[in-house]
């Protein structure tokens, strides 16, 4: 459980670490927001003990900002438990744009999806796509905001891992034991049979090309670095596969007229990349929160036919994604930047034409989601047990909330509880509040954390457990 949950930390917190404190920081700072402090020795507290969770940066720096926005959340949930001072409705707004493409879509895309039983009998013949393969895996996954020395690190361990099974090693007891996919993982990585297609092409790639018992080299995927032990691979008769091919054909028909429809409106729209863009959009996704003037957010980055995509439009969106994905973005080439701003622009064009025709909310949606994403925030500041932290006798709410705060982060490292993520709502809860996490902060954590485990030692029952026999002597 602990695994997974540092694997769900590093991988999924919603937002990046804030604006990083210079070298004037107060000496034992790691974080302060709001008038509040979180310290080196209250951050090493909360992960001393967790010896099985290393003492990285990252991930410190990932505590750090979930204490951020659980002070944030707790001060507002203290103003007004119905945080009707939070404007949900554009984001709100932006979850049904999806909605409003979806019907869109369905109503003016016709696809020839009938397929007779000779025609599917031909495809059947013509295509591999009756083979099933039957494969194990370990997964680790790639930290949030990985560096390329990071990544580097991963690959290495997963090497690590190869070297022993290739010395002898039982794949499934090094699943048991190594794998970071929670579903697997308990039985030795058994994922069953799946079909060609199934599977990332990178990992589906990998184990095509193995023979039964085989091992790949570690495989990266968009979730993680990957081991492979290939267990079987079976064909099947065409009257076990013809329900699932004549659905997979049905489908890349729909997606084929679905993709010819999007042409034709991007086509009449023409939009283009405006010069500087692609740069402005790393700086953007390096600190989408960044101020900066009213003159400057109006920017277009891309134009097209009666409209164009702004820095506010890029900004917002970037707000919403994960720091893995911000430093994707950051580091990505060019034409990765322009495939990004473009499919941002095939949004707006398509939200467009979805409202002409006829397909945007009503007013009485848009109300209805604001107020459940109201119930929302609230359910996650009781969970979190925030909404109405334990005061002593006189207490003020302030060191109360902050002792609620450092409590919820001590249950969510040792796995008792699962991260309450804030997503987008976070920048809002941070907006004029100029959060900052301090780097020397985290590096003081780093070593008080190290320097507590090592002062450590086993007692004599500990080493008992372990089957150990404790010296006679330091020498011993």
């Amino acid at each position: 459980m602990k695994k997974c949950w540092l694997f769900a930390l590093v991988a999924f917190s919603a937002l990046g670490a804030g604006a990083c404190a210079d070298e004037s920081s107060d000496e034992g700072m790691v974080a302060r927001v709001a008038g509040y402090d979180l310290t080196v020795d209250d951050l090493a507290e909360l992960l001393v003990d967790e010896e099985q969770i290393p003492a990285d940066r990252g991930l410190l720096e990932r505590v750090a900002d979930l204490w951020v926005d659980y002070v944030l959340l707790g001060a507002a949930t203290a103003r007004d438990s119905t945080f009707a001072d939070i404007d949900f409705e554009p984001l709100v707004r932006r979850q049904l744009e999806q909605v409003m493409i979806f019907q869109l879509r369905d109503s003016v895309i016709q696809a020839d999806t009938v397929i007779s039983d000779a025609d599917l009998r031909a495809l059947f013949e013509a295509e591999d796509g009756a083979m099933e393969i039957r494969a194990r895996h370990i997964l680790l996954g790639i930290p949030a905001g990985a560096t390329v020395s990071d990544r580097q690190a991963v690959i290495t361990r997963m090497e690590q891992i190869k070297a022993q099974i290739d010395a002898g090693a039982d794949f499934q007891a090094a699943a048991q034991s190594f794998s970071q996919d929670g579903g697997t993982a308990p039985r030795g990585g058994d994922l069953g049979f799946f079909g060609l297609g199934d599977m990332f092409p990178e990992f589906e790639a990998a184990v095509v090309a193995l023979e039964p018992g085989e091992v790949s080299d570690p495989v990266m995927t968009q979730v993680g670095v990957h081991l492979i032990q290939l267990v079987e691979k079976r064909l099947q008769g065409f009257e076990e596969v013809a329900e699932g091919l004549r659905a997979r054909v049905q489908t890349r028909r729909f997606l084929q007229a679905e993709s010819t429809y999007v042409a034709s409106v991007e086509e009449r729209a023409a939009p283009e990349v405006q010069s500087g863009a692609v740069d402005i959009v790393r700086e953007l996704a390096s600190d989408p929160g960044a101020q900066m003037s009213a003159r400057a957010a109006r920017r277009a980055l891309m134009t097209y036919t009666d409209g164009s995509l702004s820095i506010t439009d890029v900004r917002e969106i970037l707000k919403a994604q994960t720091p893995g994905f911000l430093v994707q973005v950051a580091e990505g080439e060019d034409d990765e930047i322009e495939r990004f701003l473009q499919g941002l622009v095939q949004r707006k064009l398509l939200t467009a034409e979805a409202t002409a025709a006829g397909f945007g909310p009503s007013q009485e949606r848009v109300d209805s989601l604001v107020s459940d994403a109201r119930a929302q925030l609230r359910a996650a500041s009781s969970a979190l047990g925030i909404l109405n932290p334990d005061r002593a006798p006189g207490e003020d709410l302030e060191p109360a909330l902050e002792r609620a705060v450092l409590e919820a982060l001590e249950r969510i490292v040792a796995g008792g509880v699962e991260v309450v993520e804030l997503g987008p709502i976070a920048y809002q809860l941070r907006e004029g509040q100029s959060p900052v996490v301090s780097s020397e902060g985290i590096g003081q954590s780093v070593l008080l954390i190290g320097q507590r485990r090592a002062n450590r030692s086993a007692s004599i029952l500990e080493d008992a457990a372990d089957g150990t026999q404790a010296p006679d002597s330091i020498g011993g």
